[in-house]
């Protein structure tokens, strides 16, 4: 059998079948024409390392199927699930997701209550998953400010899976990016009046320590499902150089193509970070 490349075809077509074949390892065969183009446009390395969705549209989705809010909920949770394999498999380094806002309190007391029961059953029934794939899960928020049984699930899983070397799985949960941005502000001024440190001499670097992000990279992609632009008070230091995407599909509806397509609108963004 002859393993040697075909060298008679052009370098774009040995990249294009080169592209394929990365693909087919993670996802099996294209199953159409349009689906084999997006292929050979997927670049992995032009891949995002850090990518942050906001799961925008699950009441909608309800309400046009004449359901209750809490189901769009449910059916957003099939959508996370099909999402963060998604992001395993393509090599995204940091998959950060905004789950509950610290403005979600306001919410009816029964929609607020079966958040909280969606989050427990969703680490209870994968966390064992999420382990076994080396998912490292951490959460972005005011943990102690959770009920407690829902407090104590998220440091389990913490806990869990802290030394494992996947996907870095971050969940903004009761978060609120002014909140974080105040916070690390008043922690970063502790840290200098403790060690002695002028503050002019504190550099961004100390100041991103002590955010609930430190030592991730910068979002490079923000998604929002469901057609709404802005960004709701979501992680307003760290996309500070992202590149956004308003997709209009509601979350329980967005799906792996879905992310794919936004992953190729990135890929074909021009990042100049301020320079010409």
């Amino acid at each position: 059998m002859n393993n040697q490349p075909d060298n008679s075809k052009t370098p774009l077509a040995q990249e294009g079948e080169n592209r394929q074949a990365w693909y087919r390892r993670l996802f099996g065969a294209p199953k159409n024409n349009e689906e084999t183009s997006s292929i050979q446009e997927l670049d992995p390395n032009l891949m995002p390392r850090h990518v942050a969705i906001i799961m925008d549209g699950n009441g909608r989705w309800a309400k046009r199927r004449n359901l209750p809010r809490s189901a769009g909920h449910k059916a957003g949770t099939e959508a996370l699930r099909a999402i963060i394999k998604e992001s395993d498999a393509l090599g995204i380094e940091a998959l950060t997701i905004y789950a509950f806002s610290t403005e979600n309190w306001l919410r009816p007391k029964e929609e607020v209550g079966a958040l909280m029961g969606l989050l427990l059953q969703y680490f209870a029934s994968e966390i064992d998953e999420l382990h076994r794939k080396r998912v490292c899960i951490r959460i972005l928020g005011d943990v102690e400010g959770l009920p407690e049984a829902q407090r104590r699930a998220v440091l389990n899983a913490m806990e869990r899976t802290r030394a494992n070397d996947g996907l870095k799985l971050n969940i903004a949960l009761n978060y609120g990016g002014r909140a974080e941005i105040l916070r690390a502000a008043k922690a970063m001024a502790e840290r200098a009046k403790k060690e002695g440190i002028a503050l002019e001499n504190m550099t961004e670097a100390d100041f991103e320590r002590e955010l609930y992000t430190a030592g991730l990279p910068d979002v490079d992609l923000l998604i929002r499902t469901s057609g709404e632009m802005r960004l709701s008070n979501f992680l307003p230091w760290q996309t500070s150089y992202a590149e956004m995407i308003f997709n209009d599909t509601l979350w329980p509806d967005y799906d792996e193509k879905e992310f794919r397509a936004d992953i190729l609108r990135y890929m074909k963004r021009d990042r100049r970070f301020g320079k010409v």
